[in-house]
């Protein structure tokens, strides 16, 4: 399914994140277990402004966090499905929703610095899944070069 589908208005009823702290702008491409989404880095983000003054650059954090974002966007519409099929009643409440919140990041590797101005390309896909818990790895390029590579796991929450 292409992205077209996916407005902005979409992705803030799929995960919880907002500005000042939401790092996906667009939602290209994904089918049951990847996901591929888009962010560019404006140059005026909170974090610029002392990471690192007159050299600014993503931190690597940032970068982690955006590819998790898309993962979670990702999880919210595998949760929708099974909360339609009753796979994941544990509440009578209707606006309880669940959410995915990492548990465990592993493998993590940097390898190219990302600036101000820069699109990332984020690429998630899932791995396996046990129970509650969801195993994602993520990589994420800059014009088709490796930025950071890594793994992490989710797990169900209810908001």
């Amino acid at each position: 399914m292409s992205g077209s589908n996916w407005n902005h208005q979409t992705i803030l009823d799929a995960i919880p994140h907002r500005p000042p702290f939401l790092f996906v702008d667009e939602i290209v491409d994904w089918t049951d277990s990847e996901i591929t989404a888009t962010y560019t880095f404006k140059g005026n983000e909170f974090f610029f402004e002392g990471h690192y003054p007159g050299a600014p650059l993503v931190p690597g954090v940032i970068l982690c966090e955006s590819a998790m974002q898309a993962g979670a966007v990702l999880l919210s519409k595998l949760f929708a499905v099974e909360a339609a099929k009753g796979r994941l009643a544990d509440s009578d409440d209707p606006n309880t929703k669940i959410i995915p919140v990492v548990g465990r990041m592993k493998e993590v590797k940097f390898k190219r610095m990302v600036s101000p101005g820069e699109t990332i390309v984020q690429h998630v896909h899932m791995k396996e899944r046990m129970g509650g818990a969801y195993f994602l790895a993520a990589r994420i390029t800059v014009e088709g070069e490796l930025a950071v590579s890594f793994e992490f796991t989710c797990i169900q929450t209810r908001k």
